[in-house]
């Protein structure tokens, strides 16, 4: 009987020691206490500084899930943006941007959030002979941004790139016309040639396009065929 008592008292000796151990162990391997929303945005500006964008948007990453409501949550939905725009992420750039512009509409930052949004497309242009889709969504960007906030210096800068953009849409559908026309489609390559001259005038291109104009026609009325 007092060695069944003895054996109780030693097994509960152990499990007191263990969890002693236990939670001992768990004090001594406590992380240091979080980093405050300010030493968080402290260190995600240095390292954009730095031009160490990973390091900032996983600072400003944390700043945004631990402190959400505090004043610098602002400052790091702007700046990631930027972060990714830098390390060009133009994807996740223009989604920070755009959540950016939706969640503080009023805000002084958002002209030129809208002009990153521009950037974000105008910086992936591509040459005429490939799919322009890039321009149309800057140029429309650009628009919007004029529109919008006309007396922004950031409106200044997007007319320049609305041009850019328009002369390389007007440059793509001169290349198409000359594909078709080089191919003996002369009605597909009016069109393009048209098009170009409707939408796109005064860019360079609509000089050429008037002669190629003419020629469609000319070749369209002495077809045999009656134009391709």
């Amino acid at each position: 009987m007092a060695l069944s008592v003895n054996l109780k008292k030693a097994v509960w000796f152990s499990i007191i020691l263990l969890l002693a151990v236990t939670l001992f162990g768990c004090a001594w391997s406590r992380p240091k206490q979080e980093k405050t929303a300010r030493e968080l945005a402290d260190e995600a500006m240095e390292a954009l500084r730095d031009k160490d964008y990973r390091k900032t948007i996983e600072s400003f990453e944390k700043l945004k899930d631990w402190y959400p409501f505090s004043q610098y949550a602002i400052l790091a939905e702007l700046k990631l943006g930027d972060a990714h725009y830098f390390r060009k992420e133009y994807e996740e750039a223009v989604f920070a941007y755009e959540q950016f512009e939706s969640l503080h509409p009023k805000n002084e930052a958002v002209p030129y959030v809208v002009y990153q949004i521009g950037r974000c497309h105008f910086d992936r242009l591509k040459s005429i002979d490939r799919d322009q889709t890039m321009a149309r969504d800057a140029a429309r960007t650009f628009e919007r941004l004029i529109r919008n906030h006309p007396g922004s210096p950031f409106s200044e800068k997007a007319a320049e790139h609305i041009r850019i953009c328009k002369k390389s849409l007007a440059e793509h559908d001169f290349y198409v016309g000359m594909f078709y026309y080089k191919s003996k489609h002369y009605k597909a390559a009016l069109e393009r040639f048209k098009t170009v001259l409707k939408s796109y005038p005064d860019l360079g291109v609509h000089y050429k396009a008037i002669q190629y104009v003419a020629l469609c026609r000319d070749r369209i009325e002495n077809s045999d065929s009656g134009g391709k």
